[in-house]
């Protein structure tokens, strides 16, 4: 009942403050640049609002302040994975306010960006380790085993597993509601296998980035009135992989984050075939929604389905893990 009523403050809070953000942020021509080598049909898209994921982004917030009694139950790690969203969205933030300010599509350096998700990502770990919250022992789904890593070795794997599942994220926020629609049953499971594990904070989270995910697909579904940005995709990048370590079993990830995962690898596929074949590619366009677009899919068409496939391995996520509960 607590993640049903967090879930439904959030997405009234994002339902509503999109009907103020959308316009300011129109009325500020805080407006999208389109890549030039990205899908030519695309170009209609030129100008419409980014850095719409202040509006989750609040939801999310209103949550975690009013509810900050609940949800601590005996555990802060809730507060920690907000805490690395947040920082991840204000990089995102900055990366945007760069994009609109130079009107370019190139906002901060990757170096700059890199150095700023590391040092957030081993914070991050850190805390979860210096709580007690975070073993190192690395949980095997399905096998329901646990193999003990070094510290040293489990910090430094996880600290790029953490920046590579941000952008990752980050990759498919390419099409009207993707990103948005993928990760809102990510977030349902997080919060069902949270509350099993009867860790309160965490699985109220989930339901508030769920419900404020639902908020904000309102004004994202295709067409969309706003696009969430870096400052979104970044903040729902920690706030996934920063669950998955809450919850003391980052390999989750791989079944959670399968959209995340086959993007990523789409695009770096096809830059390593195109550099050693000289100009070849495997698919028509990188990264994985650009290939199936050119192929005919429509927007919707390939939200549905990457949706779709993200909830049949989110129970299989479950089934995964259920016996460690």
């Amino acid at each position: 009942m607590q993640s049903i009523i967090t879930c439904a403050l959030a997405f009234l809070v994002s339902a509503i403050a999109g009907r103020f953000i959308v316009p300011a942020l129109r009325a500020l021509k805080v407006g999208q640049s389109i890549r030039e080598i990205g899908p030519t049909w695309h170009n209609s898209k030129q100008g419409t609002p980014t850095m719409g994921g202040l509006i989750f982004m609040l939801g999310i917030a209103v949550c975690v302040i009013t509810g900050w009694r609940t949800m601590l139950g005996g555990d802060i790690t809730h507060l920690m994975v907000f805490g690395l969203a947040l920082v991840c969205g204000v990089i995102g933030f900055l990366d945007d306010f760069v994009k609109v300010k130079n009107k370019r599509n190139l906002g901060l350096t990757e170096i700059q960006k890199l150095v700023l998700q590391l040092a957030a990502a081993a914070l991050f770990l850190i805390l979860l380790r210096r709580t007690g919250h975070l073993t190192g022992d690395l949980y095997i789904p399905f096998a329901n085993v646990s193999v003990t890593i070094p510290w040293i070795l489990y910090l430094i794997l996880s600290v790029f597993i953490i920046v590579g599942t941000v952008n990752a994220v980050n990759i498919t926020d390419g099409i009207d509601g993707l990103n948005t629609s993928v990760t809102i049953p990510v977030m349902a499971f997080y919060a069902i296998a949270a509350w099993k594990w009867h860790l309160t904070g965490a699985s109220l989270f989930a339901a508030a980035v769920a419900g404020a995910l639902l908020g904000f697909l309102i004004y994202n579904w295709h067409p969309a009135k706003v696009f969430m940005g870096d400052t979104g995709s970044l903040f729902l990048g920690g706030a996934v992989c920063g669950l998955a370590y809450a919850l003391d079993m980052p390999l989750i990830l791989i079944l959670v984050g399968i959209i995340y995962i086959a993007e990523t690898m789409s695009d770096i596929i096809q830059v390593a075939y195109f550099k050693i074949t000289h100009g070849k590619r495997i698919f028509r366009m990188a990264p994985l929604h650009h290939h199936f677009e050119k192929g005919g899919w429509s927007e919707v068409k390939i939200v549905v389905v990457f949706t779709s496939i993200t909830v049949v391995f989110c129970v299989l996520a479950y089934l995964g893990v259920m016996n460690r509960f």
